[in-house]
């Protein structure tokens, strides 16, 4: 399917020089990736895409080499230049945790050569996956890369930790690091253990990024946002820490980013 991807900036602006497209994986890698992405370019120009990172570590298949990216916690920037695609594999929250020796933490903010994971085979596959033809075929190859590779058996801590993300990010009573870990049944110390080790990023971040992909959201609609309004619904003190926020991590404020 093609969709605009939640947190990626200024999608209007890409129009027709880059397209995006998902595709679910199958019912074995389900338990460990969340979907298939697939970008494809033709910029008459350098375009710098930015996003908004998702708590998730993504496998991706491109030239030079594939990597494998770190929850990015803070505004993700990827300059494309000339015509190209890559094909990605977004893992699920702990779904990667199996194929590190130690907690997904240790990843934030880093693009290292997947061959430190996966081996140099990979190097193999990359090509082949680029030349699959469309992103359901792509998609085919990258599982078929990884099914033998997963772990046979389910990490019940990893389930966890991705359904608590998931609530996070769809629930919007949950504002507190405290309130989640209630729901969760555990204390706010082993909440936090946890998503050292299998998600890559506080707690603390996850909610506050849940609510920045929000306020992105409503401005990129196009139409009016009554942001003191969103303000209090997102659980901001007032209009001005919503502004402080969404400045900080995108460099210029909601009400400027919608007009862009």
């Amino acid at each position: 399917m093609t969709d605009t991807p939640r947190g990626l900036l200024y999608p209007r602006k890409q129009d027709e020089t880059v397209r995006s497209a998902t595709h679910r994986p199958g019912p074995h890698a389900a338990r460990f990736v969340e979907f298939y992405w697939h970008v494809r370019w033709d910029v008459p120009e350098p375009l710098d895409t930015k996003v908004l990172a998702h708590p998730n570590i993504h496998l991706v298949f491109e030239e030079p080499e594939a990597r494998v990216y770190g929850v990015d916690r803070n505004l993700f920037v990827r300059r494309l230049e000339g015509a190209g695609q890559v094909l990605g594999v977004k893992f699920r929250p702990g779904g990667f945790r199996p194929f590190t020796n130690g907690p997904i933490a240790d990843l934030a903010d880093q693009r290292i050569p997947a061959t430190d994971f996966f081996g140099p085979e990979i190097t193999t596959w990359t090509p082949t996956v680029l030349a699959a033809g469309d992103t359901e075929a792509m998609a085919a190859q990258a599982e078929e890369f990884l099914l033998p590779r997963l772990p046979k058996a389910p990490d019940s801590l990893a389930e966890d930790v991705a359904g608590i993300v998931e609530r996070i990010t769809t629930s919007p009573s949950l504002l507190r690091v405290d309130q989640v870990a209630e729901e969760a049944g555990m204390s706010v110390r082993t909440l936090q253990r946890l998503f050292a080790e299998y998600v890559g990023v506080s707690p603390k971040w996850v909610l506050r990024r849940a609510r920045l992909h929000e306020a992105a959201s409503r401005a990129d609609q196009g139409t009016p946002v009554d942001w003191a309004s969103l303000a209090a619904d997102l659980g901001y003190a007032d209009q001005s820490h919503l502004t402080r926020d969404f400045t900080a991590t995108v460099g210029t404020t909601p009400a400027r980013y919608a007009r862009a």
